[in-house]
Protein backbone atom coordinates (compact mmCIF):
# COMPACT_ATOMS: atom_id res chain seq x y z
CA UNK A 1 0.00 0.00 0.00
CA UNK A 2 1.18 3.27 -0.74
CA UNK A 3 1.13 6.23 1.90
CA UNK A 4 2.76 9.05 2.94
CA UNK A 5 1.68 10.28 6.30
CA UNK A 6 -1.45 7.93 6.15
CA UNK A 7 -4.44 8.90 8.68
CA UNK A 8 -7.19 5.70 8.16
CA UNK A 9 -10.32 6.00 9.94
CA UNK A 10 -12.67 3.22 8.49
CA UNK A 11 -16.50 3.60 8.95
CA UNK A 12 -18.27 0.32 8.99
CA UNK A 13 -21.76 0.08 7.54
CA UNK A 14 -23.03 -1.78 10.30
CA UNK A 15 -22.74 1.56 12.29
CA UNK A 16 -25.06 3.64 10.09
CA UNK A 17 -28.03 5.24 11.10
CA UNK A 18 -31.19 3.37 9.36
CA UNK A 19 -34.64 4.23 8.88
CA UNK A 20 -37.37 1.38 8.09
CA UNK A 21 -40.66 2.59 6.64
CA UNK A 22 -41.96 -0.23 4.56
CA UNK A 23 -41.50 1.74 1.70
CA UNK A 24 -38.15 2.92 2.29
CA UNK A 25 -34.94 1.41 3.52
CA UNK A 26 -32.67 3.95 4.37
CA UNK A 27 -29.34 3.60 5.54
CA UNK A 28 -27.14 7.14 6.81
CA UNK A 29 -23.56 8.11 6.84
CA UNK A 30 -24.19 11.16 8.62
CA UNK A 31 -26.81 11.85 10.82
CA UNK A 32 -30.17 12.55 9.50
CA UNK A 33 -34.07 12.80 10.02
CA UNK A 34 -34.48 10.93 13.46
CA UNK A 35 -30.82 9.20 13.51
CA UNK A 36 -28.71 11.56 15.90
CA UNK A 37 -25.28 11.00 16.11
CA UNK A 38 -22.76 13.85 17.30
CA UNK A 39 -19.89 11.86 15.82
CA UNK A 40 -21.62 11.93 12.55
CA UNK A 41 -22.74 15.10 11.64
CA UNK A 42 -21.19 15.78 8.69
CA UNK A 43 -17.22 15.40 6.93
CA UNK A 44 -16.28 18.99 6.45
CA UNK A 45 -19.01 20.22 3.65
CA UNK A 46 -20.43 16.32 3.07
CA UNK A 47 -23.07 17.04 4.97
CA UNK A 48 -25.04 13.53 3.86
CA UNK A 49 -24.63 10.62 2.20
CA UNK A 50 -28.09 8.39 2.45
CA UNK A 51 -27.94 4.87 0.53
CA UNK A 52 -31.87 4.45 -0.35
CA UNK A 53 -33.78 1.36 -1.50
CA UNK A 54 -37.44 2.17 -2.19
CA UNK A 55 -40.18 -0.05 -2.74
CA UNK A 56 -42.02 -0.17 -6.38
CA UNK A 57 -44.34 2.64 -7.35
CA UNK A 58 -43.44 4.22 -4.05
CA UNK A 59 -41.15 8.03 -3.50
CA UNK A 60 -40.79 10.75 -1.93
CA UNK A 61 -42.97 13.03 -2.11
CA UNK A 62 -42.89 17.00 -3.16
CA UNK A 63 -41.02 19.03 -0.87
CA UNK A 64 -38.54 21.56 -0.41
CA UNK A 65 -35.02 22.33 -0.20
CA UNK A 66 -32.55 25.51 -0.19
CA UNK A 67 -28.62 26.26 0.03
CA UNK A 68 -27.90 22.56 -0.49
CA UNK A 69 -25.62 20.83 -3.27
CA UNK A 70 -27.99 17.46 -3.87
CA UNK A 71 -26.15 14.68 -5.74
CA UNK A 72 -28.04 11.35 -6.77
CA UNK A 73 -26.34 8.18 -8.26
CA UNK A 74 -28.50 5.40 -8.70
CA UNK A 75 -26.81 2.06 -8.21
CA UNK A 76 -30.09 -0.34 -9.31
CA UNK A 77 -33.50 0.43 -10.78
CA UNK A 78 -34.88 4.02 -12.33
CA UNK A 79 -35.65 6.98 -10.36
CA UNK A 80 -38.28 9.94 -12.02
CA UNK A 81 -37.61 13.17 -11.22
CA UNK A 82 -39.99 16.44 -10.91
CA UNK A 83 -38.89 19.70 -9.52
CA UNK A 84 -40.27 23.75 -9.88
CA UNK A 85 -37.93 24.41 -12.19
CA UNK A 86 -39.66 22.28 -14.63
CA UNK A 87 -37.69 19.94 -15.04
CA UNK A 88 -38.54 15.84 -15.50
CA UNK A 89 -36.89 12.90 -16.01
CA UNK A 90 -35.72 9.34 -15.62
CA UNK A 91 -32.23 9.07 -13.71
CA UNK A 92 -30.98 5.70 -14.53
CA UNK A 93 -27.70 3.90 -13.55
CA UNK A 94 -24.89 5.65 -14.97
CA UNK A 95 -26.46 8.99 -15.09
CA UNK A 96 -25.55 11.90 -12.28
CA UNK A 97 -28.23 14.56 -11.09
CA UNK A 98 -27.40 17.54 -9.29
CA UNK A 99 -29.97 19.73 -7.78
CA UNK A 100 -28.86 23.41 -6.73
CA UNK A 101 -31.47 23.99 -3.79
CA UNK A 102 -30.50 27.72 -3.59
CA UNK A 103 -32.82 29.78 -2.95
CA UNK A 104 -35.32 27.26 -2.65
CA UNK A 105 -36.66 24.30 -4.76
CA UNK A 106 -39.62 21.67 -4.69
CA UNK A 107 -39.30 18.45 -6.41
CA UNK A 108 -40.39 14.88 -6.13
CA UNK A 109 -38.13 11.59 -6.05
CA UNK A 110 -40.11 8.42 -7.22
CA UNK A 111 -39.77 4.54 -8.15
CA UNK A 112 -40.32 4.91 -11.74
CA UNK A 113 -41.18 1.27 -11.69
CA UNK A 114 -44.37 -0.41 -10.09
CA UNK A 115 -42.79 -3.89 -9.98
CA UNK A 116 -38.24 -3.36 -9.01
CA UNK A 117 -37.51 -1.41 -6.14
CA UNK A 118 -34.55 1.25 -6.92
CA UNK A 119 -31.50 1.83 -4.88
CA UNK A 120 -29.58 4.86 -5.02
CA UNK A 121 -26.96 7.35 -3.17
CA UNK A 122 -28.46 10.52 -2.06
CA UNK A 123 -25.56 13.08 -1.22
CA UNK A 124 -26.06 16.43 -0.07
CA UNK A 125 -23.26 18.98 0.04
CA UNK A 126 -23.36 22.32 1.63
CA UNK A 127 -22.48 25.18 -0.22
CA UNK A 128 -19.81 28.04 -0.13
CA UNK A 129 -22.32 30.49 -1.00
CA UNK A 130 -25.97 30.97 0.36
CA UNK A 131 -29.12 32.23 -1.67
CA UNK A 132 -27.83 31.17 -5.43
CA UNK A 133 -30.13 30.71 -7.88
CA UNK A 134 -31.70 27.39 -7.73
CA UNK A 135 -30.78 24.79 -11.13
CA UNK A 136 -31.03 21.21 -12.29
CA UNK A 137 -28.62 19.08 -14.28
CA UNK A 138 -28.25 15.28 -15.39
CA UNK A 139 -26.14 13.88 -17.76
CA UNK A 140 -24.87 10.00 -18.86
CA UNK A 141 -21.15 9.36 -17.77
CA UNK A 142 -20.48 5.98 -20.30
CA UNK A 143 -19.37 2.90 -17.91
CA UNK A 144 -15.75 2.87 -19.85
CA UNK A 145 -15.29 6.30 -18.46
CA UNK A 146 -15.12 5.14 -15.12
CA UNK A 147 -13.92 1.36 -15.73
CA UNK A 148 -11.05 0.81 -13.55
CA UNK A 149 -9.84 4.44 -13.19
CA UNK A 150 -11.25 7.43 -11.27
CA UNK A 151 -13.86 9.56 -13.29
CA UNK A 152 -14.96 13.50 -11.71
CA UNK A 153 -19.04 13.43 -11.46
CA UNK A 154 -19.15 16.77 -9.56
CA UNK A 155 -16.60 19.73 -9.03
CA UNK A 156 -16.75 23.47 -8.57
CA UNK A 157 -14.64 24.40 -11.72
CA UNK A 158 -16.10 21.66 -14.33
CA UNK A 159 -13.21 19.76 -14.01
CA UNK A 160 -12.75 16.46 -15.84
CA UNK A 161 -16.49 17.61 -18.14
CA UNK A 162 -18.12 17.35 -14.13
CA UNK A 163 -21.44 19.07 -13.43
CA UNK A 164 -20.33 22.17 -11.27
CA UNK A 165 -21.64 22.68 -7.60
CA UNK A 166 -21.08 25.79 -5.46
CA UNK A 167 -18.26 24.44 -3.12
CA UNK A 168 -14.29 23.42 -2.94
CA UNK A 169 -15.52 19.85 -3.30
CA UNK A 170 -14.64 16.87 -6.12
CA UNK A 171 -17.02 13.62 -6.12
CA UNK A 172 -15.58 11.19 -8.24
CA UNK A 173 -17.00 7.28 -9.22
CA UNK A 174 -14.79 4.44 -9.98
CA UNK A 175 -15.95 0.76 -11.45
CA UNK A 176 -13.35 -1.44 -10.52
CA UNK A 177 -13.13 -4.87 -11.80
CA UNK A 178 -12.03 -7.88 -9.73
CA UNK A 179 -8.20 -8.37 -8.99
CA UNK A 180 -8.03 -5.23 -10.12
CA UNK A 181 -5.86 -2.24 -8.32
CA UNK A 182 -6.68 1.79 -7.95
CA UNK A 183 -5.18 4.56 -6.31
CA UNK A 184 -6.80 7.48 -4.38
CA UNK A 185 -4.94 10.18 -3.20
CA UNK A 186 -5.52 13.10 -1.21
CA UNK A 187 -3.67 16.52 -1.71
CA UNK A 188 -1.60 18.34 1.02
CA UNK A 189 -3.86 19.97 3.23
CA UNK A 190 -7.28 18.31 1.80
CA UNK A 191 -9.25 15.63 2.92
CA UNK A 192 -10.72 12.25 1.21
CA UNK A 193 -13.97 10.49 2.24
CA UNK A 194 -14.08 6.87 0.24
CA UNK A 195 -16.78 5.34 0.11
CA UNK A 196 -17.76 1.64 -0.92
CA UNK A 197 -21.45 1.86 -2.99
CA UNK A 198 -21.05 -1.88 -3.78
CA UNK A 199 -18.67 -5.06 -3.65
CA UNK A 200 -15.79 -5.87 -1.57
CA UNK A 201 -12.16 -4.59 -1.43
CA UNK A 202 -9.09 -4.20 0.32
CA UNK A 203 -7.15 -1.23 2.03
CA UNK A 204 -3.61 -3.04 3.34
CA UNK A 205 -4.05 -5.41 5.54
CA UNK A 206 -8.01 -3.97 5.89
CA UNK A 207 -11.29 -5.57 4.21
CA UNK A 208 -13.88 -2.93 3.59
CA UNK A 209 -17.66 -4.09 2.06
CA UNK A 210 -20.72 -2.68 0.44
CA UNK A 211 -21.75 0.21 2.58
CA UNK A 212 -17.89 1.03 4.44
CA UNK A 213 -16.19 3.97 4.44
CA UNK A 214 -12.45 5.09 4.79
CA UNK A 215 -11.87 8.77 6.05
CA UNK A 216 -8.18 10.44 5.48
CA UNK A 217 -6.52 13.31 5.79
CA UNK A 218 -3.96 14.44 2.60
CA UNK A 219 -1.32 14.09 1.67
CA UNK A 220 -2.06 10.62 1.19
CA UNK A 221 -1.97 7.69 -1.63
CA UNK A 222 -3.39 4.50 -0.44
CA UNK A 223 -4.55 1.37 -2.98
CA UNK A 224 -7.71 0.05 -3.88
CA UNK A 225 -7.44 -3.79 -4.14
CA UNK A 226 -10.84 -5.01 -6.03
CA UNK A 227 -11.69 -8.37 -3.77
CA UNK A 228 -14.85 -8.41 -6.54
CA UNK A 229 -16.26 -6.39 -8.76
CA UNK A 230 -16.99 -2.93 -6.57
CA UNK A 231 -18.33 0.00 -7.24
CA UNK A 232 -16.50 3.27 -5.25
CA UNK A 233 -17.26 7.26 -5.01
CA UNK A 234 -14.45 9.42 -3.87
CA UNK A 235 -14.81 12.54 -2.11
CA UNK A 236 -12.42 15.48 -2.15
CA UNK A 237 -13.08 18.22 0.24
CA UNK A 238 -10.92 21.82 1.24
Amino acid sequence: MKETGLQLDIRRSVDRGRTELGWLHSRHSFSFGRYHNPARMSFGALRVLNDDIVEPSAGFGEHEHANMEIITWVLRGELAHRDSTGQQGVIRPGDVQVMTAGTGIRHSEMNASATEPVHFLQIWIEPATAGVDAAYSQRAIPKHEHRNTWRIMVSPDGAGDSERIHQDTYVSVADLEAGRDLEFSVPEGRFGYLHIATGSVRIGANQLETGDAVTLSGPCIIEVHAIEQSQLLGFELA
